[in-house]
């Protein structure tokens, strides 16, 4: 895991910029998923959510990063991660597609988080890798405080997904976040020894954390347009982002909309 010493910590300053692009980003999902229904092309969710991006007075970030021709990500089903939007791509009932969105506004702080919407009317199973994914976050983000260890997330991320009976892939993950997209550390989605127990979290840091599960094995390939990832055996997979601040006392998600207001009052509620 990376060193602790690239790590960018955030002022106080810097946090407020992150908390208002996250509640951007969230407004431009709770918009989102309203158009959420079979029929509709990705390349027309992408437009959306351009649209939505740009009412919030912010710029795609995805688009023309490293060369990413999309403004979002549109991942359905077997495709993990980077899901170039297409016309050709029509979501259908019974499918489930993660949007991973990124944001900037004039403060040149960053927001980048995903949900998996169901479209339609879903299997249980999907229903089921839904759940664990997000579970898999929120787990994570309750141990979230100053002086653990970062390999905590990914223990933390592996044992949801194992008590579900689910893969983790392992060559992607989470990672720092501010004027970067991505900034140091990189946060393993899976753990063994071998990777160390990385840098202590401190107040200031932030970070998406960002669980990606697999239905069936790990094992992953690249499709021919260079950046749409699938799992190899084509069952489902499934994608959950938020941002964090690491704060004095815990940490708080900044990329909230009502996926995440609501697994917040179920947390409250547990208590």
């Amino acid at each position: 895991m990376s060193n602790s010493s690239h790590i960018i910590i955030k002022s106080p300053r810097e946090q407020n910029f992150m908390i208002e692009v996250g509640k951007k980003l969230g407004r431009v999902f709770d918009r989102l998923e309203k158009e959420i229904k079979p029929g509709i092309s990705t390349y027309d969710i992408a437009l959306k959510a351009k649209q939505f991006i740009e009412d919030e007075g912010c710029k795609p970030t995805f688009y023309g990063y490293s060369g990413f021709p999309g403004y979002i990500c549109t991942s359905i089903n077997e495709k993990l991660i980077h899901g170039i939007p297409s016309k050709h791509d029509i979501i259908k009932d019974g499918d489930i597609i993660s949007l991973d969105i990124g944001n900037v506004d004039s403060s040149k702080f960053q927001g980048d988080a995903c949900r998996t919407f169901a479209v339609g009317n879903i299997s249980d199973e999907a229903k089921r890798l839904i759940r664990c994914t997000e579970e898999c976050f929120f787990e994570a983000y309750k141990i979230l405080k100053p002086g653990i260890r970062l390999s905590e997330i990914s223990i933390a991320i592996n044992k949801v997904a194992d008590r579900y009976g689910y893969s983790l892939v392992k060559e992607y993950g989470g990672h720092g976040l501010g004027q970067q997209m991505h900034e140091d550390p990189f946060i393993y989605n899976y753990y063994e020894p071998s990777l160390g127990l990385g840098p202590i979290l401190r107040e200031g840091m932030t970070l998406a954390i960002e669980p990606m599960v697999m239905q069936g094995k790990n094992a992953i390939e690249i499709l021919s347009d260079e950046w749409t990832v699938v799992s190899k055996d084509k069952k489902l997979t499934c994608h959950y982002e938020n941002d964090v601040i690491i704060t004095s006392t815990g940490a708080i998600i900044t990329s909230v909309d009502e996926n995440v207001r609501r697994h917040l009052r179920e947390m409250e509620d547990k208590r």
